[in-house]
């Protein structure tokens, strides 16, 4: 299983990055999780535009599935023809909430590309030869973390949360931890809404992870502080993501 960090910035692009969008392949499967704005340029040096199978959104902030509207005219219009409906699975408002970011009415438009599976409650997806296992983590909208496992390998992925037992439940013995890292210690930081690196590492450590990347970390953060408080707290494989980064999990 091979990950690559399409976009990894939090809340806004930043310069030299787009939000949150990772492209995970296996046995020439892609599957794509998130789609946050920005993201439809750099996903065109990862792969071929139309070449995803399926998408995965965890939650429906802009920063994770903005793109889907972008993404809409590229495969309706694409000169070598529209191609089948891609499979769209997020939370149970997903439909909706990419309807609405048009500002017009676009059924027969969204019809026509996406094919929608909003979350009804199943903590398991098997989407190719991936098998997927969802679980609600500590954000203010219905937000899931993923555990994706195929080939024996398995990534755990956080999406946007705060302090959360489910999560270091959900990651447990991961390959691979792809968690949030959006906050820096000894600021006035609002609960229940993300983590800081020495939080993200220490639901790392309590998960037992093979490796762990931060991503998620706004444009106006501190990269080499945030990495600096979760070495502190975390003393396994540790990175932080950048875009265009591959990772065999």
């Amino acid at each position: 299983m091979r990950l690559t960090v399409i976009g990894c910035a939090g809340t806004f692009p930043g310069p030299e990055s787009a939000c949150s969008s990772y492209l995970l392949e296996h046995d020439g499967f892609k599957l794509l999780v998130d789609a946050g704005n920005g993201s439809t340029g750099p996903l065109q040096r990862a792969c071929g535009l139309l070449d995803i199978d399926a998408i995965a959104i965890s939650h429906m902030h802009g920063d994770h599935f903005l793109d889907l509207v972008t993404y809409t005219y590229a495969r309706r219009y694409h000169p070598s023809g529209a191609p089948d409906c891609l499979p769209v699975y997020g939370p149970s408002d997903v439909a909706d909430h990419v309807a609405s970011a048009f500002g017009r009415p676009v059924k027969e438009l969204l019809d026509a590309v996406y094919e929608f599976h909003p979350a009804d409650g199943a903590p398991h997806l098997d989407i190719g030869p991936f098998a997927l296992e969802r679980v609600r983590v500590n954000h203010p909208v219905e937000t899931y973390a993923m555990r994706i496992s195929a080939g024996g390998r398995t990534l755990a992925y956080s999406a946007d949360t705060g302090i959360c037992d489910d999560l270091v439940t959900l990651a447990r013995g991961a390959d691979v931890f792809l968690c949030e890292a959006s906050y820096l210690e000894g600021e006035d930081n609002p609960p229940d809404i993300h983590l800081t690196g020495k939080e993200a590492a220490e639901h790392a450590k309590r998960a037992e992870v093979g490796a762990l990347v931060l991503t998620h970390l706004v444009p106006w953060g501190d990269r080499e502080r945030t990495l600096a408080e979760a070495t502190a707290a975390f003393d396994g494989d540790l990175s932080v993501a950048t875009p265009g980064a591959v990772i065999d999990v």
